[in-house]
């Protein structure tokens, strides 16, 4: 932690986001809050013990306090329990970009390729159709997360997650010849359009909680509700926009996982499982990065509540590289 020593006692004082904060209770009856906490360098696990209070008085996920308390070790992690903590003020005069973690990549520049890769489409329906529904959500997703907590939850996450999803369409439809090529990309680039609308987002721009519009419809078909309208808008026949909302309503693969339908088309099957394989990855990388080489990570709830094993043979970080490049496919 950057967390700057202040006594001889070992306290730590500094500015934190709060990236997850749960109400627990111990065995002897007692609540805590359980969190996780970042000062932009490294997540760590920190309790707050004793905790009589409700909701309100929990520290807000996904904003910046400044706490004070002292760093321990519990299970060979790194603990931080919290005395003192209390919101930011204007008096802190603290740059937020220090502590909100970030794609690493422009909004522009990462929508710009997305655009590009359409714009190549031979198919015009699909190019049209997914040029005008991106232009028409452009300043909503230039620094949008692509989730609350699961993955990508970073502003400028989502295009980041949408154009690491298309590199490996690319690879896919290159390597596979009865892919339709626009199709597949097509759909990897509006499958999460609607997250736009699904997220409320508190003041560092990261992800607080769901809208109505979200909690109810929910991206999938709020997704398909989008290309149905823009479609229309533009001419887009029956046939293709029938074929793009089946990616978008079927993406997430399982029911249990808010699926309108499962996957029933090649191009659909292969959206769904390279959008598992990059928030996987995402997730993984994100874990092992805080975690000692030799050692497992906690258990990741997204993943089964599996452990995994930080083998060291290579650095871990949450870059991607957007150079990389399949030549020689089809629409190349």
């Amino acid at each position: 932690m950057k967390l700057k020593d202040i006594d001889n006692n070992g306290t730590l004082q500094g500015y934190v986001l709060v990236k997850n904060c749960d109400k627990k209770i111990t065995k002897s009856g007692s609540g805590y809050l359980d969190l996780i906490i970042s000062d932009g360098e490294n997540d760590i696990v920190a309790k707050i013990w004793d905790f009589r209070g409700t909701d309100e008085d929990k520290p807000p996920v996904n904003n910046l306090i400044l706490v004070r308390g002292t760093l321990g070790n519990y299970n060979g992690q790194p603990q931080f329990k919290i005395d003192r903590w209390r919101g930011i003020n204007e008096g802190d005069q603290i740059n937020l970009s220090d502590y909100i973690p970030s794609a690493g990549f422009e909004g522009e520049d990462m929508f710009s390729e997305l655009r590009n890769i359409a714009g190549a489409f031979r198919d015009e329906q699909l190019k049209k159709l997914t040029q005008a529904v991106l232009d028409t959500y452009k300043e909503k997703i230039l620094t949008l997360p692509a989730a609350f907590k699961i993955h990508h939850a970073v502003r400028g996450g989502l295009l980041m997650h949408t154009l690491s999803v298309c590199k490996l369409a690319q690879a896919v439809s290159a390597l596979y010849p009865s892919v339709d090529r626009d199709l597949l990309l097509c759909g990897v680039i509006l499958h999460d359009i609607a997250k736009s609308e699904e997220f409320s987002l508190a003041a560092t721009g990261l992800v607080e909680g769901y809208t109505v519009e979200g909690t109810l419809i929910g991206h999938l078909v709020g997704g398909a509700m989008i290309v149905e309208e823009i479609g229309k808008q533009n001419g887009i026949s029956d046939e293709t926009r029938m074929l793009v909302e089946h990616m978008l309503v079927s993406h997430h693969g399982l029911p249990e996982y808010g699926v309108a339908v499962r996957p029933l088309m090649l191009e659909a099957e292969i959206l769904s499982a390279l959008d598992t394989l990059d928030a996987n990855v995402y997730a993984l990388e994100n874990t092992l990065k805080n975690t000692e080489k030799g050692t497992f990570t906690a258990k990741i709830w997204s993943m089964e509540d599996r452990k995994f094993y930080n083998h060291g043979r290579m650095p871990i970080s949450t870059d991607v590289n957007f150079d990389w490049k399949i030549t020689g496919g089809k629409g190349d």
